[in-house]
């Protein structure tokens, strides 16, 4: 795909990308896709992969309390739990307002640890990582942040989301679905969003305005992007997912290139069909 290249223009010394088919057909990729690049919060879709794997084994349910008093696991995944950004302090009751939480996942990952008797580091390599054959991918620390990954690993991670064998395609779905809809909240980034549309782990794009994704992109796309300058995203209606990492912070820069590489990505896939 010609529009991979777009990455080399990027103002940051190491970027690589591809996009990957629903069917799991490998479309293009560009720059080095082996090389390791630490996540930030897109550690936090393979943390919430690996909590609904613990589901369907039963460990444990998604409206379970966790975390703060009236909080469940479906709160942590959903960012409405009510605990602030990057501390365990409650600033709101669960379910009321949308408040992006890494001490969330931390709660969320110490709970499921808790139940299965598997530090979650591990219990991320056991239910995802290994079944995946992510050989280059790890977790040491928080899941909320400290995944580090390749390019390569994390379109097979795509590919599982579009086409899951790891779970059940209603258990995917539902984390696309929006959970507790309406909720407004601040999208890390990109300011203010009425509502902040959120799933079970993966961010939804609907009409948020600004936003990491294509001005093309559908309402349906869902994904996450990270501070360490990453994302993933997931698109429905072209029936593709793209990755891209780089090893520059999230800044201006990003929100500047990342929007016209994922039009351009969208529109020499909507010609090829």
């Amino acid at each position: 795909m010609q529009s991979l290249a777009m990455i080399e223009n990027w103002p940051v010394p190491t970027a690589a990308a591809a996009v990957v088919t629903s069917d799991g057909t490998l479309l293009g990729t560009h720059g080095p896709t082996a090389h390791r690049f630490p996540l930030a919060s897109v550690t936090k879709p393979l943390a919430a992969y690996a909590a609904l794997v613990a589901y369907e084994e039963g460990a444990v349910e998604l409206d379970e309390p966790a975390g703060p008093e009236g909080s469940t696991v479906r709160h942590l995944l959903a960012h409405t739990s009510g605990l602030a950004f990057d501390e365990h302090r409650v600033t709101a009751p669960p379910g009321t307002r949308r408040l992006y939480s890494n001490a969330g996942f931390e709660v969320l990952g110490d709970h499921i640890a808790k139940a299965t008797e598997i530090p979650f580091p591990e219990y991320v390599r056991q239910a995802v990582l290994e079944p995946l054959g992510m050989a280059s991918t790890t977790l040491e620390g928080s899941p909320a942040k400290d995944g580090v990954s390749t390019v390569d690993d994390l379109v097979r991670f795509a590919a599982e989301v579009q086409a899951p064998r790891l779970l059940d395609p209603r258990t995917v779905l539902e984390a696309q679905t929006v959970v507790h809809p309406g909720l407004k909240g601040v999208l890390p980034g990109y300011g203010h969003q009425n509502p902040n549309d959120w799933g079970l782990g993966f961010e939804i794009r609907d009409s948020k305005s600004p936003h990491w994704t294509g001005l093309s992109s559908s309402p349906a796309t869902f994904g996450h992007f990270g501070q360490s300058g990453t994302f993933l995203w997931i698109d429905p209606a072209a029936g593709a997912a793209c990755v891209a990492l780089t090893d520059r912070a999230f800044g201006p820069w990003a929100a500047e290139v990342w929007t016209p590489f994922t039009d351009a990505v969208l529109a020499e896939l909507s010609a090829a069909r």
